[in-house]
Order: structure tokens, then sequence, then C-alpha cells
């Protein structure tokens, strides 16, 4: 799935912060790839359980305001520009949301540069996308992509870029339709609370995209094309590599009394749901471990 080049993101509200800084050394270890794949999407501040990893600040310090990205003008800025994807997928996101929310109010989007501070803890590129609560506020660090590609085999095209991102937008919906309070994490395992507001945020972002071509911009541009097979297969192959089961492998174990998540099936069931049956089939927590 492709931006019409034609279509206008001009009026993104999307903007960068943090410090150009990068993983050392070709990337972090298993540990620090756990934290960075486990952490993300769960919406909670997940640096605590980096324990003995240090964040490299290279004695600089972190931007508190962000700039804006004005140069994001149009649809072929989004796909040429990653930084501008996300822009673009926050205009979309908006969009679709403002529709299916009464008094829908937006997350902030923040597209990390190295690391910036946030409500729920720093944002980083070893900590990876997520959501906080605390501040309405969805963080982004592009090199998250480039991770998946490089330790997971991961293809982590422009489907699966906005698969994740659309994945966050869920939890802030989940947050501010009261979701989130009136299924409070009650710890880990393959039936837990956790599991299933991540498996309802995979439905979420497919819901969206499944619907997103019919989103228009004032002009009537379609913000998005149709999206082919190979790109479908592209957001299926991220919702895999991120399950639990498919992360727990890399480092020689499986525990579903320690899932978060979701399986690597189950997160790409749910975001097939969404995106065939659209929003009414993501209700997660009214069915049974067994269909999950």
């Amino acid at each position: 799935m492709t931006f019409n080049p034609n279509a206008d993101i001009s009026g993104n509200r999307t903007s960068k912060r943090g410090r150009n800084t990068a993983i050392a050394g070709g990337g972090v270890g298993i540990v620090g790839l756990l934290v960075f794949l486990i952490g993300p999407l769960l919406g909670v501040d997940v640096t605590g359980l980096m324990g003995g990893l240090e964040l490299d600040d290279g004695g600089g310090q972190n931007s508190s305001s962000g700039t804006s990205m004005s140069q994001c003008d149009t649809g072929e800025d989004a796909n040429t520009n990653v930084d501008c994807r996300m822009a673009g997928a926050q205009v979309v996101l908006d969009d679709y949301w403002e529709k299916k929310v009464d008094g829908y109010q937006p997350p902030e989007l923040t597209i990390v540069d190295g690391q910036t501070s946030t409500a729920c803890g720093t944002a980083s590129n070893q900590v990876g996308p997520f959501y906080c609560p605390s501040d309405q506020g969805v963080y982004i660090d592009p090199s998250f992509f480039d991770i998946m590609r490089q330790q997971f085999g991961a293809s982590a095209d422009e489907l699966a870029q906005l698969y994740i991102v659309g994945h966050e937008w869920g939890h802030h919906i989940q947050n501010i339709t009261g979701v989130m309070r009136e299924h409070p994490n009650d710890g880990t395992g393959a039936e837990s609370n956790s599991v299933r507001t991540e498996l309802q945020a995979d439905c979420y972002a497919g819901a969206w995209l499944g619907n997103v071509t019919t989103l228009t911009d004032d002009n009537g541009n379609p913000y998005l094309e149709e999206p082919t097979q190979e790109q479908l297969d592209d957001a299926l192959n991220a919702a895999f590599v991120v399950g639990d089961d498919h992360i727990q492998e890399q480092s020689g174990f499986s525990n579903p009394e320690s899932f978060t998540h979701g399986s690597s099936k189950q997160r790409q069931k749910w975001f097939t749901s969404g995106y065939n049956e659209g929003l009414n089939s993501c209700d997660t927590f009214a069915v049974s471990g067994d269909e999950l």
C-alpha cells in the first residue's frame, strides 16, 4: 500500500524530537531486542525492564520541543521519506478515527531521533515504538524498521510500517474509550488482559487499513492506493515477527505463561479479522481463550 502521490498531507501535526544518534555496533543484543520488541506496543514505560543496559547519551541533550514536519506536503513525500510516511499516517488515522469515535481527541505523534523524554520514560531506539497513556502520545523511532529487517528478517516495508503506527493508535483508542480502564493489566499469560489488549490493537490496525482507501483529502484525492497481495503479506510478516512465541524462540525458549502480546498466529489472525471484517470483529475481551 502506497500513498496517492497527489494526496495532501500538509496539515499533519507530527513533530520530531531527540538527537541524531544510532544504535552502536550494528544493533543491540538479544536482551535489548526483547525489550525493544516486547516493550513496544505495550503502552507503558518499559525502560525499567532494561536492567543493566545503558543508553548512550553521547554527552548531548534531549530536545524538549519538537520540530514540525512542514516538509511533508504530499503523498509523494510519504512514499519517498519514512518520516513523512509517519506524518501521512497520522493524517489518515485521525481522519478514520474521528469518524468512528464520538468526541475523538487525537494523540500526539512524535518521531524520535535517537531519544527523547516522555511522561512514560525515555523513548529511544532501544525501546521502540510505544503509546504513552499519561501524555496521550505515540512515539516512533523509524530505526525500529531497520532492526526488524536486520535482526528478524522482516520485510518491514510500507504496509508493515503503517500497521505498526495503526497498532499504536489502537492503544490510544483503547485509552480514550475506556477499554484500558475496564480491562486493566492483570499480568502475563496467553489469556491475559495484556494479550487481549495487544490483539485488539492489531485488529484496530487491520480495520483502519481495510477501510483506508475510502478516505480522501479535502480535494477528494484518496490518501492511499489499494494494497497488493505482496503488501498485505508484508504487514502479516510484521505481525508474525512481533509475536511473543517468535521473539522468545530467538533466544531459545517459548513460555506462554509469560506472553504479553500474543503469538505470531494470533497477531496475524486479529489483524486479518480487522482488515476483512472491520471494527465490529475486534472485541478480544468477549471471546474465550481458545478463540484468541
